[in-house]
């Protein structure tokens, strides 16, 4: 917070798959439900033209990066895009963070290159939560931000993912599970095996409460807060969670079209099934963090309407509020031995990929 108790958001306005048609509208209801945030809208000005409120203020910015922009033309080209604006903020001091529904690529090394990774800290991750059969959600890390890893940065995943699940969760030791093929020590490749020691070193440190390995299932399940894995499986096990939300909703639809019977046996299950789609909606959740910088940065999913983009906007927050950037750091400082330690072996040397 600010030392007037206010939180600084800055918004990319132009990101997304709708732009300002639906983050505008969010971030008006954002306001009403929040007294004590004010906004940095960033965008095309033409596009920002009418906002006016008292806790806003808007900031113009030439260029958009779209969905389908290369990385080399988002980082190095559109030096003045409404992306690399808004983070610009939270660097000079002037936001607290920043929320985008862009290019997720582009914000991950927009970010990276703007506001760098924390000490101990070798690249930052995407979390994000995935709704489970508790009611609640599992935090899942890395969600794609980092295709290959190592050993090293699972272990600082976890840590990180901890800090995170221990600040908006409001759970001091979140229970922490490394997603593999079987839950036996044997199982998976030598990379899962190495950072199952890694975790198990740091449970003995209390830097962690690790479960031990856990498969996919566990994460729709709830037995762990906090799942831990490399971005391509993280990937899709979020979009496989995305995916039931979506067949459900078509099966809704699609039986309510069909004959009499199908029409009545819809109607049958339809509150039921209503009632499991509303639980397993992403929007529900949205909002990932990109952890490992040193500022807070989060991101919509770009397809989200504009209540999804308003809880991307709540968690950013919430994670302020919650003082999310210095508790993360305090627990990384407690675990800088263990992660010196653990570097120091070859087999953590880091892949070469961003």
């Amino acid at each position: 917070m600010s030392h007037d108790g206010t939180i600084t958001i800055a918004v990319d306005c132009m990101g997304g798959d709708h732009g300002p048609l639906v983050t505008l509208p969010a971030c008006r209801q954002f306001l009403r439900d929040h007294p004590r945030a004010t906004l940095l809208l960033v965008g095309l000005p033409e596009s920002l033209k009418g906002f006016v409120h008292p806790r806003v203020t808007t900031i113009a910015a030439s260029e958009v990066v779209s969905m389908g922009d290369p990385l080399e033309v988002a980082l190095r080209k559109k030096k003045d895009s409404s992306m690399r604006v808004a983070l610009q903020q939270v660097k000079e001091g002037h936001a607290q963070v920043a929320v985008s529904a862009g290019n997720t690529a582009a914000l991950m090394a927009i970010s990276r290159y703007l506001l760098k990774t924390l000490d101990g800290i070798e690249r930052p991750a995407l979390s994000g939560q995935i709704p489970n059969a508790l009611g609640g959600a599992t935090t899942v890390l890395d969600l794609g931000a980092n295709v290959d890893c190592t050993a090293l940065q699972l272990l600082q995943f976890a840590l990180m993912g901890s800090a995170l699940v221990s600040v908006m969760q409001d759970k001091p030791a979140p229970l922490v599970g490394l997603l593999n093929i079987g839950t036996e020590l044997i199982k998976g490749n030598e990379t899962i095996k190495q950072a199952g020691d890694l975790m198990r070193a740091a449970a003995q440190t209390h830097d962690l409460n690790f479960f031990g390995n856990v498969e996919g299932n566990d994460i729709f399940e709830g037995v762990v807060d906090l799942v831990v894995c490399d971005g391509f499986v993280g990937n899709v096990a979020l979009k496989t969670g995305e995916g039931l939300a979506s067949m459900i909703g078509g099966f809704l639809k699609a039986e309510f079209s069909k004959n009499v019977f199908t029409k009545m046996a819809a109607l049958i299950a339809s509150s039921v099934l209503s009632a499991l789609k509303s639980r397993i909606d992403p929007g529900r959740h949205n909002g990932a963090a990109l952890l490992g910088l040193r500022g807070l940065v989060f991101k919509s999913h770009g397809s989200a309407d504009a209540w999804a983009f308003g809880n991307a906007l709540t968690r950013a927050y919430d994670a302020v509020d919650n003082q999310l950037l210095d508790r993360l750091q305090a627990r990384l400082v407690h675990a800088a031995p263990l992660i010196a330690a653990a570097s120091k072996e070859p087999e953590n040397a880091a892949p070469a990929n961003l």
